[in-house]
């Protein structure tokens, strides 16, 4: 795999990574974010983990599918888009889906699979809104994220948070953090090789796309757009992060 990064101080090598946590707000948000690095850590090796806030039961635009039928619809779109990119765990806390909130009770869900999972590196959502890409700031993502940052630190590595619920499992210390679609970026996964995996992933959300030609087109401009950001040549295609130290 090969990497380019702008004013990084530290990344821990893959080669010393065993278990990877994403925490995403919807079925998708995943492959969408970071698809393409997830598969280049599969191919290494590495355990990959997903944990969806949401099953996703306010998405989908066909009038016509029930829509009670719509979470068990795109918690299976999930995970099949999962296996396309290697990961087999995936897990669902089944929160509403456009009504996600920074809860006390959010923190504590996301920490105890922090606790059960013990990645050495986590994947987080921005808390933060990106002014110039509105979509990438959905409510439920911001909220998730700032949940997912609170339950890193300090919730997941204090013994003594959420004691009554979560004190049978062992606190666990989060090595190292990344969070996705911010607009502060200082490093790059080069997904060049791993693309036609990352639209595959993408493609079984079929509740979600109606077409297959402008995921392609949307994901080969965003991608070339950060990979010309990150210095790499000329056709490459590239995912961005935040990347920080949070041992």
């Amino acid at each position: 795999m090969s990497h380019a990064s702008r004013n990084l101080s530290r990344v821990i090598e893959d080669s010393s990574i065993e278990r990877i946590l994403a925490v995403m707000a919807h079925p998708d948000d995943v492959d969408f974010a970071l698809g393409g690095t997830v598969a280049t850590w599969t191919n290494a090796g590495i355990e990959v983990s997903y944990c969806i806030v949401t099953s996703g039961d306010a998405g989908g635009f066909d009038p016509s599918v029930p829509r009670g039928d719509i979470a068990g619809i795109r918690q299976a779109e999930q995970r099949a888009a999962a296996k396309a990119v290697g990961v087999t765990d995936v897990r669902f806390l089944g929160y509403p889906d456009g009504q996600v909130e920074v809860s006390l009770d959010l923190r504590r869900d996301i920490a105890r699979v922090i606790r059960e999972v013990r990645p050495h590196r986590l994947v987080a959502q921005s808390p933060e809104r990106h002014m110039s890409r509105i979509p990438a700031a959905h409510p439920d993502h911001t909220a998730v994220g700032e949940a997912t940052l609170s339950a890193m630190y300090p919730d997941a590595r204090n013994q003594f948070a959420f004691a009554d619920s979560l004190g049978h499992l062992e606190a666990w210390s989060v090595p190292e953090t990344w969070v996705t679609a911010m607009e502060r970026v200082n490093h790059y996964v080069d997904v060049t090789d791993v693309f036609e995996r990352k639209k595959a992933a993408l493609l079984h959300h079929k509740s979600q796309i109606k077409s297959a030609d402008d995921i392609d087109r949307l994901l080969r401009w965003w991608l070339g757009s950060n990979a010309q950001a990150a210095g790499l040549p000329e056709g490459r295609l590239a995912e961005a992060f935040w990347v920080m130290d949070t041992a």
